[in-house]
């Protein structure tokens, strides 16, 4: 019998999404301020969701903060957000995916705040449905966003933390980088993608003795962002993510994982810990058990939905929220 085929017993369900429970949300606090304060965060994808949270908890703690994203406006919103908590911030517009965005991105961070500290390489799209029924350049334009942006974030990122001999690297893979969901192919692809490059560049900076360098690899469960509202969509339904936790508690933890994670992936919350645990020790059943689980929440359960291009080739006009409020519905 193959491991897929085995029974899913309710209880190893239960265990698999409930029992680390000591895998709490890390917060920083006033602690953390000394080692925040007067240092210099990038933060792609910041104009809503887990990166304007982040910019915003960074900002509250003294950093000065580039936020970089499509829409000005709702960067802006976020950038009198920061200075009114104490913080400074440069507002830099632009796309992820364009080859040149992030080096213009470096220069104007350098320019305004003299170095950069921590780049969080967050912007990401995302076209649920099944793969056949979605474009295939929807699906490219994921890969161009999610995969290609990293590269092009991380590449501007080392040079310049290689230069000065250190520099934190954050770059948002997903729960799905280990354990891909059904309906979200190439957004799954584009994690894994992002789980084995981290590991590369780990590689390279320990055989070069870069031990002022971190590369920190972040792996949420899903969360309660704009980002669904924001998804492609070609399901029928309105897209949905399995018992979601609450995005300014995430964003609070890559905060903390920016000053105190040792390099290597950092799974947020017990949700999260679990499925990574249970991808190591029985890949096949929890695979089974995650393609169970959105079938239900996203295929039935799901209200009826339009379908939609969503943010893929032009900006969002949802609010500029960092909690996306499907949680409360």
């Amino acid at each position: 019998m193959r491991e897929e085929d085995i029974p899913v017993p309710r209880f190893l369900i239960a265990i698999l999404l409930i029992l680390p429970v000591a895998c709490a949300k890390p917060t920083p606090g006033e602690a953390d301020r000394g080692v925040i304060a007067g240092r210099t965060w990038v933060v792609t994808g910041a104009s809503s969701g887990i990166g304007r949270g982040v910019a915003e908890r960074a900002g509250s703690l003294g950093a000065n903060v580039v936020l970089a994203a499509r829409r000005a406006e709702a960067l802006e919103d976020a950038a009198a957000s920061i200075r009114a908590t104490g913080g400074q911030a440069l507002v830099v517009p632009m796309d992820v995916s364009d080859p040149n965005a992030a080096e213009a991105l470096a220069e104007a961070a350098e320019r305004r705040f003299g170095r950069i500290d921590i780049w969080f390489n967050n912007a990401g799209v995302a076209s649920i449905g099944r793969f056949e029924e979605i474009p295939v350049a929807d699906h490219a334009r994921i890969v161009d966003v999610n995969l290609k942006g990293v590269i092009y974030g991380s590449h501007a990122a080392l040079r310049r933390f290689r230069a000065q001999g250190h520099g934190t690297l954050l770059n948002m893979a997903s729960v799905e980088g280990r354990v891909p969901l059904a309906y979200h192919a190439s957004y799954a692809a584009t994690k894994h993608a992002i789980i084995g490059l981290d590991g590369a560049l780990r590689q390279e900076l320990r055989l070069g003795g870069l031990q002022g360098v971190r590369i920190v690899t972040i792996l949420p469960w899903a969360v309660d962002t704009p980002f669904w509202a924001n998804a492609a969509n070609h399901t029928g339904r309105e897209a949905r993510g399995p018992w979601m936790d609450s995005a300014r508690a995430v964003a609070d933890a890559i905060v903390w994982a920016a000053v105190h994670a040792p390099a290597g992936e950092f799974p947020i919350g017990s949700k999260a810990a679990a499925a990574v645990l249970g991808s190591q020790l029985a890949p096949g059943l929890t695979t089974r058990i995650a393609a169970d689980v959105i079938q239900r929440v996203q295929m039935e359960e799901a209200p009826p939905g339009p379908s939609t291009t969503g943010n893929l080739y032009a900006p969002s006009p949802a609010p500029p929220t960092v909690e996306g409020g499907f949680r409360s519905r």
